[in-house]
């Protein structure tokens, strides 16, 4: 829970949309989940703007990064179009257990996952889904902490561009590849999730959404929106015992 009132950095903002750079652990909009949450994206972005908007995607709370909103309702239904056709182009980085190479797909359908308190009429038999996410590692780690049977702990960053937006898929594909993204405390290491909180002094999911492409509802041209990697991410590049790729660190337009 966020006790402090979190200061958000507005990404972009014209007259149809406004994109923020979501902390982690920021809810995005109010739920029958969210008993005794004080802060959520949506709301402190109204408040900000002075006028309503449209959540036209989410964002898991542990995940940081570009949340975009429209301004109209009108907007929120041609954005949603694009999501729904996946025509918008969504990039993440992640740092995940073990060293894994090169490359590659990941296409393993994924059961719905269902609340018990909101999704109590859903279809409980309801088939696995056609999930695809493409994964490119970007620099691997070897960090000198235990979390297990060895004396250091291996590491890799991988860039991860979901083809389909199933509920926790980055994380849940991770978790079927054995790389689980480090600080999931759903589907992953909970031993690993411990040890690189205590090495890091950084107790988070270890997932950014650092950049987004799509087309502008009403100016007809393709726009990319970026975020730099979270600023607790950036202290541990700053420090010689993190060895992270400096690419990571700058923002791309």
């Amino acid at each position: 829970m966020l006790v402090e009132r979190p200061e958000l950095s507005i990404l972009y903002l014209d007259d149809d949309l406004v994109a923020i750079d979501k902390p982690s652990g920021l809810l995005v909009h109010r739920t029958a989940l969210a008993r005794g949450e004080i802060w959520f994206a949506m709301q402190l972005v109204r408040d900000m703007l002075g006028s309503h908007v449209f959540p036209v995607h989410r964002l898991d709370r542990p995940t940081s990064g570009v949340l975009l909103f429209a301004r109209s309702a009108d907007v929120a239904r041609q954005l949603g179009e694009q999501f729904q056709q996946h025509q918008v182009d969504k990039r993440y980085i992640a740092l995940v257990r073990g060293w894994l190479y090169g490359s590659g797909t990941i296409d393993y359908p994924l059961k719905e996952q269902l609340d018990k308190t909101t999704d109590g009429l859903a279809d409980q038999q309801k088939p696995a889904q056609q999930a695809i996410t493409h994964y490119q590692a970007v620099s691997h780690l070897e960090l000198p902490y235990p979390a297990g049977r060895y004396q250091s702990s291996r590491l890799t960053w991988l860039r991860l561009i979901p083809e389909t937006g199933r509920k926790h898929q980055l994380r849940r594909h991770l978790a079927h590849l054995r790389h689980p993204i480090i600080g999931d405390t759903t589907h992953g290491d909970g031993r690993q999730n411990r040890a690189f909180a205590g090495y890091a002094q950084v107790q988070r999911l270890m997932l950014h959404a650092e950049q987004m492409t799509f087309s502008h509802p009403t100016r007809q041209q393709r726009i990319t929106i970026a975020a730099r990697c979270p600023q607790e991410w950036q202290l541990m590049a700053a420090s010689r015992h993190w060895p992270i790729c400096p690419s990571l660190i700058t923002n791309r337009p």
